[in-house]
């Protein structure tokens, strides 16, 4: 049963959720929440489902069973209502290399319908918060992957969505970068009000106090904030509860 936190309307609602490529189970009866204007991150090892339920949560694929709701607004039966209200950032690059950034993300708020001088500004805006205001003519295949990671963001906040995914967004960045990603997401969750999933595999992303929903073999296996769930499990730390729950060392970037 899905659990609300008193007087927060629920930014996403995983429900239920199960799916199965052939005989593997990707998940099991997942049941989550995201409430309006909270961090919360995904966590669990390679192939725990992380991706999967980033891709029925888009839309991209339908649960065998279960609903995910964002805002209330069913993904199964009324997507574009869900989409309409959602920042996307896959794990994969989607940025177009050849077009400018400015180009990137002028098409993507076309394909929200958004135009004009009012969406200009607001491109300029969240080109200037990830610091490439100045380069925003410059095609995209010149950034570093940090630089790329913060415009995929910039892309997916153009239509002003009140909740943004993020799966696995610093994989393959250097450590630096990495932070700096992070502290950005935060930053916008703390002053704007977003809501934000955040999934990992990398445990040194977690802060003690970070609310946390932790993913095994399809499964969730463990809720809440970080420093309670190594509490319950009587862990030193958020890395050995991990390690007790999954059964995986804790891994940390190089």
């Amino acid at each position: 049963m899905l659990m609300r936190e008193p007087g927060r309307e629920a930014a996403l609602e995983v429900d239920g959720v199960a799916h199965a490529y052939g005989s593997r189970r990707a998940l099991d009866g997942v049941s989550l929440t995201v409430p309006q204007g909270a961090f919360v991150v995904l966590v669990g090892p390679n192939g725990a489902g992380k991706t999967t339920l980033f891709s029925i949560a888009t839309g991209l694929q339908h649960a065998a069973s279960g609903h995910v709701r964002v805002f209330g607004t069913d993904m199964a039966v009324t997507p574009w209502r869900g989409l309409a209200r959602m920042g996307i950032v896959f794990q994969a690059r989607t940025l177009d290399p050849e077009l400018s950034l400015l180009q990137n993300l002028t098409y993507h708020a076309a394909l929200h319908g958004l135009a004009g001088g009012a969406v200009r500004a607001r491109i300029d805006k969240l080109l200037d918060q990830a610091g490439l205001l100045a380069r925003r003519q410059e095609k995209a295949r010149a950034l570093s992957g940090g630089q790329w990671r913060r415009v995929e963001i910039a892309r997916a906040l153009v239509h002003a969505p009140q909740l943004l995914l993020l799966d696995e967004p610093t994989v393959g960045l250097d450590p630096a970068s990495r932070a700096a990603i992070l502290a950005h997401v935060r930053a916008l969750v703390h002053d704007e009000g977003l809501a934000a999933l955040w999934a990992t595999h990398l445990l040194d992303e977690i802060e003690p106090t970070d609310e946390v929903r932790m993913l095994h073999r399809g499964r969730l296996v463990a809720e809440g904030r970080a420093d309670a769930i190594a509490a319950g499990r009587q862990a030193a730390s958020f890395g050995a509860a991990f390690t007790a729950l999954t059964g995986e060392a804790t891994e940390r970037a190089a």
